[in-house]
This record gives C-alpha cells, sequence and structure tokens, in this order.
C-alpha cells in the first residue's frame, strides 16, 4: 500500500511539474482544458518567478533555441531556405508540410499579445499568377517564383515600393499592415495608420509591377480610435460581385459603434473599385480577421476574434431578406477579460450568450476557448479556419444545407497569420509568424 502511494505521489510531482513547466514557457496545446485551467489559478506573478528560478536552464535553453533559428534566418537572407518538412498522418488527414524562411523581424511574444510593437511583425501573402508576393508588418515587399516551393530555397527578391513615403506625405505613420489582396491587375492592401486625429484603417492600391510598386489611396474609412495602439482593427480583403471587393473593420474598441449603421466600425462593407461608393454588407462584428466570398450560394463567411472566448465563424446568406446583424458587443458567446470590465459590460447590457433571442444572427460556429481566430479559405464542402492562439488549421466540413457535419484540426506548433488556397498545386501557402516562414502544405488524400 505504502509502495502504491509512493509511485502515486511522485508520478503526480513529475505530471505537475511537465505541466508547469509547459504553462510556464507557453509549449501547451492553447485549447487544452486541463492546462488551461491550471493556468488559470496560477498567479502570473508567480508562474514568471518560478520560469526566472527553478526553471532557468530549461528557459534559456529554449531561448537558445529560438535565437539560433534567428541566425539562420537573418544569415541566409533572401535565400528563403527551407529549415523543416515533413509528412504528417492524422486519422483520415494526410499531409505535407515545408516552412522556408521569410527575412522579416519574428513576433516576440515575451512582450505580450497587446505589445503594440508586434503591430509592424504581422505579415501578408498573396498569390499572383506564377509568383508569391509577401508584405512586411513594415510595408516592405518581396515576391519569389512559385514554383521554387519544390526546391530548398525561395530566391526571393526585393520589390520596391513607396508605401512609407506616400503614407509620409499624407503627414501619417504607418502602424501596421492587415492584409495584402490582388485582383484584376491590381494590388491592395489595408492599413492601419497614425493622422493627427488618430489611428485609422485606409486601404492603399497600386498596379502590378514586379519592378516597382507605385501605391496611391483607395480608400479611406475616416474613421479613428485614440492615439496608441489597438488590436480591434480588422482589414481584411476579399473580392465581391459588381466591380466590388469586400473590407472588414474592427470595432477599434468603440462597442457602441459596432451597432450605428452611421459608422464603419464593426463591419464588413462592399467597395465599387472605380468610384469608391461603399455600401454596409454586415454589422455587429468585433474584429473580423478572416474574410471569403462564397460565389456560388452568394454568402459571405467570416472569421473573427471573441473577448475572452467566443471566436466566431459566421454566414451571411446575402440572398435572405433578413437584417445582417451578428451581435457584437450585445451578444457574445466570449467573456469579459476582468471584473472591472464585466460590471461595466453589465450595466450596458453587454455579452449576452444568445444572439437569437435579441434578434440576431447566430455564428455557424464558436470557439471556447478562443483559438485567436485568423484568415478562411473555403473549399469544395468544408471551411479552413486559421488561428494564431491554437496554431492550427480548423477544418470545418458542412452538409449541403450549411450545417457543420465534422471538425477535424491540423497542429503546426506556430502561429498562423495569413492562409492562401493555391488551385495550380492544389496545396496551402500560410504565413508562420513565430520565425516567420513562408509555409506550404499540401493535402495527400
Amino acid at each position: 500500500m505504502k509502495k502504491i502511494i509512493f509511485l502515486t505521489t511522485i508520478a503526480l510531482i513529475i505530471t505537475l511539474f511537465i505541466s508547469f513547466w509547459l504553462i510556464i514557457s507557453g509549449g501547451y496545446d492553447k485549447q487544452n482544458k486541463s492546462i488551461l485551467f491550471l493556468k488559470k489559478i496560477i498567479p502570473s506573478s508567480i508562474a514568471r518567478k518560478v520560469r526566472d528560478t527553478i526553471f532557468f536552464i530549461p528557459t534559456l535553453q529554449e531561448r537558445n533555441k529560438f535565437l539560433e533559428l534567428q541566425l539562420q534566418k537573418y544569415e541566409q537572407g533572401l535565400r528563403g531556405s527551407l529549415f523543416y518538412e515533413e509528412k504528417i498522418q492524422k486519422k483520415n488527414l494526410n499531409y505535407q508540410v515545408k516552412k522556408f524562411f521569410l527575412p522579416y523581424p519574428s513576433l516576440d511574444l515575451s512582450l505580450g499579445w497587446q505589445a503594440e510593437k508586434n503591430s509592424t511583425r504581422a505579415h501578408y501573402l498573396e498569390i499572383i499568377g506564377d509568383k508569391i508576393l509577401v508584405i512586411s508588418g513594415e510595408g516592405e515587399t518581396i515576391y519569389f517564383e512559385k514554383q521554387n516551393i519544390k526546391k530548398n530555397f525561395l530566391n526571393q527578391k526585393y520589390l520596391d515600393n513607396n508605401l512609407l513615403d506616400v503614407i509620409k506625405k499624407r503627414n501619417n505613420t504607418l502602424s501596421g499592415i492587415r492584409d495584402l489582396f490582388y485582383e484584376e491587375d491590381f494590388i491592395y492592401i489595408s492599413v492601419v495608420e497614425i493622422s493627427q486625429k488618430g489611428g485609422t484603417l485606409n486601404i492603399y492600391r497600386a498596379k502590378k509591377d514586379f519592378k516597382f510598386l507605385n501605391f496611391e489611396i483607395f480608400f479611406e474609412s475616416k474613421e479613428f480610435y485614440e492615439k496608441g495602439y489597438t488590436l480591434q482593427s480588422g482589414g481584411r480583403l476579399e473580392s465581391f460581385t459588381n466591380n466590388e471587393i469586400l473590407l472588414s473593420v474592427g470595432f477599434f474598441n468603440k462597442h457602441e459603434f459596432a451597432q450605428d449603421e452611421k459608422s464603419l466600425l464593426g463591419k464588413i462593407i462592399s467597395i465599387n473599385k472605380e468610384n469608391k461608393n461603399f455600401k454596409i454588407q454586415s454589422r455587429g462584428h468585433r474584429n473580423p480577421q478572416g474574410l471569403h466570398y462564397w460565389r456560388e450560394k452568394n454568402i459571405i463567411i467570416n472569421s473573427e476574434h471573441g473577448p475572452k472566448g467566443g471566436d466566431e465563424v459566421n454566414l451571411n446568406y446575402l440572398n435572405n431578406k433578413i437584417e445582417k446583424n451578428f451581435g457584437w458587443p450585445i451578444s457574445s458567446y466570449g467573456e469579459a477579460y476582468t471584473s472591472k470590465q464585466k460590471e461595466i459590460f453589465d450595466k450596458r447590457g453587454y455579452l449576452k450568450k444568445s444572439h437569437s433571442d435579441f434578434g440576431f444572427i447566430e455564428p455557424l460556429k464558436y470557439f471556447n476557448p478562443s483559438i485567436g481566430i485568423s484568415e478562411i479559405v473555403h473549399l469544395n464542402d468544408s471551411i479552413y479556419v486559421s488561428s494564431l492562439r491554437a496554431e492550427s488549421i480548423y477544418v470545418i466540413k458542412l452538409s449541403d444545407k450549411e450545417i457543420v457535419e465534422k471538425i477535424s484540426r491540423l497542429k503546426f506548433d506556430n502561429r498562423i497569420r495569413d492562409l492562401k488556397y493555391d488551385e495550380d498545386s492544389k496545396s496551402f501557402f500560410l504565413i508562420f509568424e513565430n520565425t516567420p516562414a513562408v509555409g506550404f502544405i499540401k493535402l495527400l488524400n
């Protein structure tokens, strides 16, 4: 009996030791509810103290691994070297993964998810014919031949542009890029910039030219947030109908504006490419990070960050003659971040769970805990949902009536910022954010 108790105690200590290390190092599955529970009851101040004392050596080893990878990245320059390749088999999903270096600054997770510095470390890519164009969060552009994905290096080439100059001439400064989009010989980028009135979300456009990109202002939201930094900007761009494109606009931390029809905040809008006139397609959004137009069924699919929990995938049936309102901030399956914020929200009648009970459209799928939802791709009968926090792609299989039949998860241990599907190679190109890297995923079955 004593032996059983002794062995059980030892096993428990080892389990707690490993769990504690995973929590403080950040190396745990962000969707593992058991570990999330332990993280919730362990104060962050204590976790940091233990990390810097008891786990000093393992922490240093992890840091050294990261720095070695960064050194490899900088030494190889624009070569775009392949540094990871693996074939993965998981139940009914078999896929190949490749990672190639990007010559851009990496995300600094030690600063926390609200760090302003990381706003310029979100990078994006777009498929343009036989080339892949990439833009850094600082506005630098490079490209490479799509066929180079078959080699051990991408042979990236620098592409000069005037983005920072044209922003400066408008007496503004760049705060970060929010998307990169190509259609009909034009390259569009959504930009968060700081003006004298505050932060704002705008779109710039350049004629496709792989010698020089001459950007001009295309669309101004004319909505502002107080000077400083906000994560809730939205900014995804997508193709639409009738010579229009779609733009998602976050709520800029101004809760009441998401329901205000006179404001663009918390909306998905369509913009005419000729006269720049816009129309609100839906409202009641928090921070839409993924956007796709399902042309065959005339449905706008979007993904958006909830508050603490409640990340959503939404379907906007444009043919349905109902109000296209998705509820934020009145309805959300997420929670307030603090007790003080909860008290304020309760007084305002925010964060009610049900959407339909209050006249809003229910999400197709919501995630608790949050996955840090990002870009989406609709392909055949499934929606591919990329994520930052969960470091995964979720495959949501739909029925003929757009009902969720099954959800599979592809985990990559790396935050995914952007995701595009290439018809030619029948594969995905993506931005892995931690290193950062260009990712290539090919489904093998």
